[in-house]
């Protein structure tokens, strides 16, 4: 048995980040469902876009080869991530959206960037670390 997370994850749909980004993305088109039509081309868009960006680059991430290549996307993911907080604290402030509703999805959001956080420090440790020293 190997000792590296990494290694013994096969697909990223394994991955723990990748299905709490899904979670975040369900919730995030549930709650989208009952704004209004007039939202449809605004925020319901923008906000199904952005969380469902969140596990998609993820997974993109998880398919390349290089720690440099797949720290970019798990940074784009994490970039998504704060784009849906933003998009769910204007919902809750044009009062679309409920406070616990909002806050339920926010908790998971940090919880996600802070396991792409672990993610992306342990491929910039093994990225300097392979490098050859002067």
């Amino acid at each position: 048995m190997k000792n590296n997370k990494q290694q013994m994850i096969k697909d990223f749909t394994e991955m723990p980040v990748w299905q709490k980004a899904m979670d975040v993305a369900e919730k995030c088109f549930i709650l989208s469902e009952r704004l209004p039509k007039k939202e449809d081309y605004a925020l319901t868009s923008q906000l199904r876009r952005s969380a469902e960006s969140i596990s998609a680059n993820i997974a993109e991430g998880f398919g390349r080869r290089t720690a440099k290549d797949k720290s970019r996307f798990y940074d784009i993911s994490r970039g998504s991530a704060f784009e849906t907080k933003s998009h769910l604290i204007y919902g809750y402030r044009v009062k679309y959206f409920l406070e616990s509703e909002c806050l339920e999805i926010q908790n998971l959001i940090h919880e996600v960037v802070h396991d792409l956080n672990k993610i992306t420090i342990s491929l910039n440790k093994a990225q300097s670390s392979s490098k050859p020293q002067p």
